[in-house]
């Protein structure tokens, strides 16, 4: 799978003192992002991060059904439907991040009516088998009827892509190290720090990150391992070589 130029940029408030991430600051394109991971089927993921990368015994069962010789697999039943499913949510697969690909768009239903027409109550009934015996005459219904959706369809939005993501881009959130996502406020942040106690301002550290495809990876990675993720993805060469002096 090629790699996305998608970049998406993330707000760090850092501890200096202690080498963690307290909390980002995020867009909706960050949200969207975080939220669509939970849309993933569980062989995405693993596909995503490697066998050997997703703790307890996924990646095993990933591998066995990989390894599997098709001597022993029903006929009809691809392994690709196990091993590549299909991404269900369509405005998980709107975020590019990780080039995960939309699901087959809706198609609508066909409806039919009594194509005789009889009598006036015939025109109550309509059916989506076409053949289907009108209850009132018992003539086939076979006559297509259009059906027009509501202008708004929520449904039809999501097919069509005209609502994209998850998140309204109203507000900022805040996503705190262990992926606790909330509508940001200034009451919030202050709240935030009371709770990290947080003795020196001066230990603070304000920075702005790239977040692209090799991140969202980590980022899926250590969401199934840890629930310091933030920490882990984008400090955490410095916590190894700090941990080395």
């Amino acid at each position: 799978m090629a790699a996305s130029e998608t970049t998406l940029s993330v707000k760090l408030l850092i501890d200096r003192k202690a080498q963690r991430v307290l909390f980002a600051e995020a867009g909706k394109d960050v949200v969207d992002f975080l939220f669509s991971l939970l849309a993933l089927p569980v062989a995405t993921a693993v596909k995503l991060v490697g066998e050997g990368s997703v703790a307890g015994s996924v990646g095993n069962l990933y591998a066995s059904v990989d390894r599997l010789d098709s001597t022993y697999v029903q006929p009809g039943a691809a392994k690709d439907s196990l091993l590549r499913p299909a991404v269900l949510s369509a405005a998980a697969a709107g975020s590019s991040l990780l080039c995960l690909p939309a699901p087959p768009s809706g198609q609508p239903k066909s409806f039919y009516r009594c194509s005789y027409l009889q009598t006036s109550t015939c025109y109550h009934y309509v059916t989506d088998a076409s053949g289907t015996s009108c209850p009132q005459c018992g003539k086939k219904m076979t006559a297509v009827v259009q059906y027009v959706p509501p202008a708004q369809k929520q449904e039809q939005d999501v097919y069509t892509g005209a609502t994209k993501g998850f998140v309204q881009g109203i507000v900022t959130y805040t996503v705190l190290d262990n992926l606790t996502v909330t509508p940001m406020s200034t009451i919030s942040g202050i709240t935030l720090l009371n709770t990290f106690t947080v003795r020196d301002l001066a230990d603070l550290q304000e920075r702005t990150a790239q977040l692209g495809y090799n991140e969202g990876l980590a980022i899926l990675k250590a969401s199934l391992q840890s629930n310091t993720v933030l920490t882990d993805v984008f400090l955490g060469n410095k916590k190894a070589r700090r941990g080395r002096a």
